[in-house]
């Protein structure tokens, strides 16, 4: 087994790549990767090399997260609801931005697995096929294919929509 060190410089961009695309927050993901490397020198001795680390930390980086939301329910900021409410001359554009952003939610969330999750990770993580393909214990190829066919489903699903 590596040393913890040599696992953080090779892991942690992928951890973190990981959580912000969980998370949509540089900040709280930074945070959420800090602690899944804490958690993972914590239980080093239980890693059973069953699966690959990358997977293993992802999994812990998951679990990191679940706890996070359980301890800080969603809520927006004094400055977002003045920001907010201040923004009049946007507000019809903002209300068309989050109708197609609403949309493209929408139709992600009927794409089944494992197209979604790969989709998810590419569209909103930014993250490489090749790191996909880690998170998922899959090939960098499987990755690619399968966002290719993610994708289609979805152009499919919106040819049928527009009829």
């Amino acid at each position: 087994m590596q040393p913890m060190e040599e696992i953080y410089q090779e892991y942690a961009r992928t951890v973190f790549k990981y959580l912000l695309s969980k998370t949509h927050d540089e900040d709280l993901a930074e945070e959420l990767t800090q602690e899944t490397f804490y958690q993972a020198l914590k239980s080093i001795d239980r890693f059973d090399e069953s699966c690959k680390i990358s997977t293993w930390l992802c999994a812990i980086a998951k679990n990191q997260l679940l706890s996070y939301r359980r301890k800080h329910p969603e809520m927006k900021t004094l400055e977002e609801l003045e920001q907010a409410e201040f923004s009049v001359e946007s507000a019809e554009q903002n209300a068309m931005d989050t109708l197609a952003r609403v949309d493209l939610m929408k139709q992600l969330h009927s794409c089944p697995e494992p197209y979604r999750e790969v989709m998810y990770q590419r569209i909103f993580g930014n993250l490489s096929f090749k790191e996909i393909g880690e998170i998922m214990g899959k090939s960098e190829n499987w990755a690619r294919v399968t966002f290719y066919r993610g994708k289609e489903k979805l152009k499919k699903g919106m040819v049928e929509q527009d009829d």
